[in-house]
């Protein structure tokens, strides 16, 4: 998932957390599950992207004396920039993760209780 797309996603999961407890119902649950899920795998994608993204600026700084320097220079701030909407992005979704899994656990005890 890009950066871009995660706002969308963070309000899914803010309406998610708003709706009214149901008890534990496995509709419910299956939802929530569905949507953890769902955001852990936005979460990998999104570190794999700033894995992928460290490389390429390491690879830019050692090639950075060789070739078209002004074209190297437009690339790594362009990289630098995705990086850190990638953090920034990452980082509010782990937050709102969090809350959803407490969620989802208080929940789950809803239902068992």
């Amino acid at each position: 998932m890009a950066p871009e797309a995660i706002p969308a996603f963070l309000e899914q999961i803010d309406e998610l957390l708003a709706e009214p407890d149901s008890e534990g119902a496995p509709a419910t649950l299956a939802r929530l599950e569905r949507t953890l899920t769902d955001g852990y795998a936005y979460a990998l994608a999104l570190e794999s992207e700033r894995w992928r993204l460290e490389q390429r600026l390491s690879e830019l700084a050692g090639e950075l004396h060789e070739g078209d320097q002004d074209e190297k220079s437009q690339e790594l701030a362009q990289i630098s920039r995705r990086l850190s909407s990638n953090g920034a992005a990452l980082e509010s979704l782990r937050s709102t993760l969090a809350r959803l899994r407490n969620h989802a656990t208080a929940v789950r005890g809803a239902a068992v209780g």
